[in-house]
């Protein structure tokens, strides 16, 4: 397998990540609104003893929602760190050197004078 090809198979495999990313929260704002759904209908002030069981049920609701944006946060920076190293400028500068205009200190605009 050449470079290219390595190169387009980390391309489509980030794509089918993000792709499964993009189903993942489709699912968790069904979910989400489930539980909206649910809790809007079920959860009342008067089933808490005091406010302290109310605010740490709350809580406990805001823990689950981080946790799940953590998760996906963290997918998607190494999805980055994998872009970045088939993007490096240096690597792009090689490998395009011979068309015309290049990329990075290669770039030319033609006659175009600023």
């Amino acid at each position: 397998m050449n470079r290219e090809e390595a190169y387009l198979k980390m391309f489509t495999s980030a794509a089918s990540m993000q792709l499964n990313i993009a189903v993942i929260l489709e699912a968790k704002a069904m979910e989400a609104e489930k539980l909206q759904a649910w809790i809007l209908n079920h959860v009342d002030s008067n089933i808490f003893d005091s406010q302290q069981s109310q605010l740490n049920q709350s809580l406990q609701f805001h823990d689950m929602v981080l946790e799940t944006i953590e998760g996906i946060t963290k997918v998607n920076q190494s999805m980055v760190s994998i872009l970045k190293a088939i993007l490096d400028k240096e690597e792009a500068s090689e490998g395009f050197a011979g068309m015309e205009g290049g990329f990075g200190n290669n770039l030319s605009f033609g006659d175009r004078k600023q």
